[in-house]
């Protein structure tokens, strides 16, 4: 049954004339005729009692009616929530982002982009850049913000990937630390330091494309997350590695110190996309926010 069909069915039994279900439908009568008389055809069964003033619906014309309304009115409702879709008026998006984009880079974006499309579900899940790809990968997220050290490129057939910003680390050390009033610092100074980082070996560390030669940091304490990285420096156990996105949410007794030119290196944070797939309307304004955001700070 043609969709075209079914529709001038249901005006003809709405309006109960042809006449009326050609007004409607701003056909001709002729042509509501043949399409009647076509679906009566193609089903087999008289649909309509031809009257002296109109028609009625025969027993097997009111049972297709109800099937032809629900048919009709699933199409119609497919092209409400499509239109929504793309009009952003409905939708979801799952986002995905490495700890320290999380600190003010991805907020930015997100509190941005609801405000703009309120109506799309937006969700966030924090976690490293492999096992954000595996989300990826495995339909699990949307967008993901990752990053890149100079010494590794990310270089992964899956995903797609969009440029937002380069980031360089920061020291940071106590507000009483003997070099806390310095804007510029070689890491070479820091010989005599303990570092606080998140593992005890150097190159599973931030450090590892950081050190120069000869250099070989002292980690005494290991710290998975940034709150006891950074409590630990603010109480004078040490010093850390900082990533420039992480500064916002640095406490007020710390300094925060570039590096030498000599001794700085900056990693790469993308948004990646499951490659292949096609990016919905929301993903693609999300992309957008976050390029901003990248931009703005």
């Amino acid at each position: 049954m043609h969709l075209q069909s079914l529709e001038v069915f249901r005006a003809v039994a709405r309006h109960r004339t042809i006449t009326g279900a050609a007004a409607e439908l701003r056909y001709t009568q002729s042509a509501v005729s043949r399409q009647v008389a076509a679906l009566e055809a193609e089903v087999g069964v008289r649909l309509f009692d031809r009257l002296p003033r109109g028609v009625a619906l025969t027993e097997e014309g009111r049972s297709l009616l109800g099937h032809a309304e629900a048919v009709l009115d699933r199409l119609a409702a497919a092209r409400r929530d499509l239109a929504d879709l793309r009009g952003l008026g409905a939708g979801r998006v799952r986002l995905g982002a490495f700890p320290t984009a999380v600190a003010a880079l991805v907020p930015r974006a997100m509190a941005a982009f609801r405000s703009a499309h309120p109506d799309v579900a937006l969700t966030l899940v924090e976690g490293l850049t492999p096992a954000l790809l595996e989300r990826l990968a495995a339909g699990d997220a949307d967008v993901a913000v990752v990053s890149a050290p100079p010494d590794r490129p990310l270089d992964d057939a899956r995903v797609r990937l969009r440029h937002l910003l380069d980031e360089h680390l920061l020291v940071a050390v106590p507000r009483g630390h003997r070099l806390a009033r310095r804007r510029v610092v070689r890491l070479a100074e820091f010989a005599d330091d303990y570092w606080i980082a998140g593992s005890a070996t150097v190159e599973d560390t931030l450090l590892r494309s950081t050190l120069p030669r000869g250099f070989r940091p002292r980690v005494d304490i290991v710290a998975a997350e940034w709150t006891g990285k950074l409590g630990c420096v603010a109480a004078g156990l040490g010093v850390a590695l900082v990533p420039e996105l992480a500064a916002r949410a640095t406490p007020a007794d710390l300094a925060l110190l570039r590096l030498h030119a000599d001794d700085a290196s900056a990693r790469r944070v993308f948004a990646a996309t499951p490659a292949g797939r096609t990016r919905s309307p929301a993903v693609r304004v999300l992309l957008d926010h976050l390029v901003r955001s990248a931009a703005d700070l």
